[in-house]
């Protein structure tokens, strides 16, 4: 499908006159509104959230996104639901939930189908992503502009979940000391505690509670062998023999759900496996995601092993999972 199509750049965006004069908006970031017409969402329904599919393993198949559906024509809710911070509507010019946002818009809009945000149209500090859908074909335009949606929704939460994640600074001395003593640094904020055991060094966050919420990332090595990279089974062994050597309480895999690919970060190439990790029998149940990344620094003849884990009982874990991959993506072999 042919199109010309602009989309508004949110950095561009200036925030309309009149959204002082507004009520505050409400709702997580990653809590969605979806404003279309009951006979539109009918048949788009099942298209659009495919597109909206994880693109972070957790511990199940978890919606980074948690989207409710409401007909704008039904005013009463939709006046409570319209004002969220986050708010996806679908719809033609001429709906009035689309000509709310245009008005919003400080540039032509974009021809249909196509994509738009803006901020502060029916509550203060609100964004709005607009799919403007042409007046035939508008299920095959959903198709089309949903994968697109997802794309920029997403690096919108992963910045997000990132500055969150910093909000506390980033502890730019630890990770030059790692650089100049151990030949490898890591960026992580400055909440977290670092301590060092055996040539295995640890950093946790388990703020506000080791009961609510643990963030933990190890690095440990061995020297650089002539085989190739570890297998799935190889690192998942590594791993149960790691957690019960190194970690506070002891950890094993949980196969029901695994992930195995290569990885290359900063230059280093590696392999990554993703599972979760269960308490053992006997033990305090527990469990939860984790992310182990292999490395191979040839500069240093090392085989770089990173291990991140999350407990986070009765939380969405997503935006938890951007941050670990944000630290381990932070990883260099100096």
């Amino acid at each position: 499908m042919e199109r010309t199509r602009r989309f508004a750049v949110l950095a561009g965006l200036v925030a309309s006159a009149a959204g002082c004069e507004l009520p505050p908006a409400h709702g997580d970031a990653n809590a969605f509104i979806v404003g279309a017409s009951p006979a539109l969402w009918a048949a788009a329904e099942e298209v659009f959230l495919e597109a909206m599919e994880p693109t972070v393993q957790t511990v199940r198949d978890e919606r980074p996104f948690r989207i409710t559906h409401q007909d704008p024509g039904e005013l009463e809710a939709w006046g409570l639901l319209s004002r969220f911070r986050q708010v996806l509507v679908l719809g033609v010019e001429g709906d009035p939930w689309i000509d709310d946002a245009l008005e919003v818009l400080e540039e032509p809009p974009p021809a249909a189908p196509g994509i738009f945000q803006v901020l502060n149209v029916w509550s203060r500090g609100q964004q709005v992503s607009v799919l403007l859908l042409p007046a035939t074909g508008q299920v095959a335009a959903v198709r089309e502009l949903a994968p697109e949606l997802h794309d920029i929704l997403d690096e919108q939460f992963r910045a997000y979940a990132a500055t969150r994640m910093f909000i506390s600074g980033q502890d730019l001395a630890l990770e030059d000391s790692l650089a100049q003593n151990t030949g490898f640094s890591v960026l992580i904020p400055t909440v977290y505690q670092y301590s060092t055991r055996d040539s295995v060094f640890r950093f946790r966050n388990d703020n506000p509670s080791p009961a609510e919420l643990i963030r933990e990332i190890s690095v440990s090595w061995e020297s650089l062998g002539p085989d190739g990279d570890p297998d799935a089974e190889t690192l998942r062994g590594w791993r149960d023999a790691f957690t019960a050597e190194y970690y506070n309480d002891p950890q094993v895999v949980d196969t029901l759900l695994t992930a195995y690919r290569p990885v290359e970060t900063n230059g280093l190439s590696g392999v990554e496996y993703q599972a979760a990790w269960v308490s053992p029998p006997g033990a305090w149940p527990a469990g939860g995601p984790f992310i182990t990344r292999v490395l191979r620094c040839p500069s240093r003849d090392r085989l770089y092993y990173l291990d991140a884990w999350l407990y986070a009982p009765g939380r969405d874990k997503y935006e938890y999972m951007i941050q670990l991959q944000t630290i381990l993506d932070s990883f260099r072999c100096h």
